[in-house]
């Protein structure tokens, strides 16, 4: 009988050896032969802040950045409350912080994908081997083989975990992507509070607006119906012609039309604030009417990065070009060697009763490296795509920012036309007062009738209702220069906001 000698330690030192140089070799192969990554062009950068300003010859009255619950500085009790009903209630808020509540777990998802994972596994498994196919020999009961064919019942029971090594920060990125998606939403649902509260206050000044232009119109009717009753009189008297009653009936007319017109803009305006107040058709919105406030134009002293803080749209893009910047970190960590750890502990058995002997025990762990060698183009097009997109959001983010200047220059160009068009109809309106009052003076010692004194007032309640039309102009060019100064809005205010990296 010949007996074989175990190999001696110098050939199994050659062995491993040579297999450490196979798997050198093979690695060495597969780094020289990986997808080479295609140079693009630069990526835009970003506009700078300190370009931030408003042209000069704006008129502007420095006076700050509007405060949180800005709607406060009109002081309207009736306003507040609108104003705060819709801020709890609102359905178009409510859908906005579900977008941010779903954009948040989405964050919490990514995150949690890219950390270790762990669970346990059981599984039970009954059938019958053929005797004629690979495991023929376990399809029958040979003892002497320990076979006990063909019925096995096969259980599994183990822990099993797993963990993806983030050698080059893909999943880092892709986790500060999906943050800045969440940032982005809550930015948004800041700037639909900011509108809502925006589109509350013009609606409800120009309710009011409407009520003060309906007693306006209800007195000049009054006065109109008087007029055209005493020129009919005058015409059955035979003391003139028909002409004036017409001519007064018609102006009555005039203003019974106009007074449905406003009458039925009033309800309008009650339907737009049910709408954004979320109320139901049942209940009643009651606005009792107010005089409108008084304006004043407010900016503050310097625009710059304030303005990027202030505007949630802003912020919103600035956070989408950032999340788009790490959508390219990602996509070029896709380039290279990805490594995972995989491990298993438990037991396996052919049959139940052995499952816990300490023979059924096993005990895996697979370290796996992956390495793109060719894949038809696809990570080169996937970081084509990213640095498209996310230039795309830069020239759109550029954009914003020379809008946002923009709506701050009008709103101030506004405020102060309409500041110094109310100047003007106010000396006018003194002016047609002052006539008004001659014509009533006449009146009392005698020198003219009662017609003429009530029709002297007509141009006194044109120039107050011209005077009350700029009025409720101020109040929604004011509205709108509060919304482009980004209302109350303060990214800083929470989580302090940082800007994003400027691209390379």
């Amino acid at each position: 009988m010949t007996f074989v000698n175990a190999p001696s330690p110098e050939p199994r030192a050659a062995c491993r050896a040579w297999r450490r140089a196979l798997v050198a070799g093979l690695t060495s192969a597969a780094l020289g032969g990986c997808v080479t990554m295609h140079d693009l062009a630069p990526r835009q950068a970003l506009p700078p802040s300190a370009g931030i300003t408003l042209p000069a010859g704006i008129p502007t009255l420095p006076a700050g950045w509007p405060a949180a619950a800005w709607w406060h500085r009109y002081a309207d009790p009736q306003l507040d409350a609108l104003v705060e009903r819709a801020l709890a209630h609102a359905p178009s808020l409510a859908a906005a912080r579900a977008r941010v509540e779903a954009a948040d777990a989405q964050a919490r998802l990514v995150d949690a994908g890219a950390g270790p994972k762990a669970g346990l596994s059981v599984d039970l498994d009954r059938e019958s081997v053929s005797a004629n196919g690979f495991l023929g020999p376990y399809g029958k009961t040979v003892p002497a083989l320990g076979t006990t064919g063909p019925w096995y019942t096969e259980g599994t029971l183990g822990l099993g975990a797993e963990f993806d090594v983030d050698l080059w920060g893909r999943d880092r990125a892709r986790t500060h992507a999906a943050l800045g998606a969440a940032q982005a939403r809550a930015a948004e649902a800041a700037l639909a509070e900011l509108l809502l509260s925006a589109r509350i206050v013009d609606a409800y000044y120009d309710a009011m607006a409407q009520s003060a232009r309906l007693e306006l119109l209800r007195r000049a009717r009054a006065i109109e119906h008087e007029a055209a009753a005493a020129h009919a009189a005058r015409f059955a008297q035979g003391l003139e012609a028909r002409s004036p009653a017409e001519l007064a009936h018609e102006r009555e007319l005039s203003l019974d039309a106009r007074i449905l017109a406003v009458d039925g803009r009033i309800g309008r305006l009650r339907e737009v604030l049910r709408a954004l107040l979320g109320a139901s058709g049942a209940e009643e919105i009651r606005i009792e009417p107010r005089a409108l406030p008084s304006v004043a134009g407010e900016l503050p002293d310097a625009l710059g990065y304030e303005l990027l803080a202030r505007r949630p749209d802003l912020q919103a893009r600035r956070w989408m070009v950032q999340a788009s910047l790490d959508q390219i970190d990602a996509a070029r960590a896709a380039f290279y060697p990805s490594l995972d750890l995989r491990s298993f502990v438990g037991f396996d058995a052919l049959h139940l009763n052995d499952l816990f002997r300490s023979s059924s025990r096993q005990f895996g762990l697979v370290p796996g490296l992956n390495l793109p060698v060719f894949d038809s183009g696809r990570l080169n097009a996937n970081l084509a795509a990213s640095r498209a997109q996310s230039d795309a959001l830069i020239a759109d983010y550029d954009q914003a920012i020379v809008d946002a200047v923009r709506d701050v220059a009008q709103g101030c160009i506004a405020l102060d036309t309409l500041a110094r068009q109310a100047a003007v109809q106010g000396e006018r309106l003194d002016a047609v007062r002052f006539a008004a009052a001659g014509a009533q003076a006449h009146y009392r010692r005698g020198l003219t009738d009662r017609i003429a004194a009530l029709e002297a007032e007509l141009p006194v309640l044109g120039a107050r209702e011209q005077a009350l039309d700029l009025q409720a102009a101020r109040i929604q060019a004011q509205v709108a220069l509060i919304v482009a100064l980004g209302g109350g809005y303060d990214s800083r205010s929470g989580t302090a906001e940082q800007p994003p990296h400027e691209p390379s």
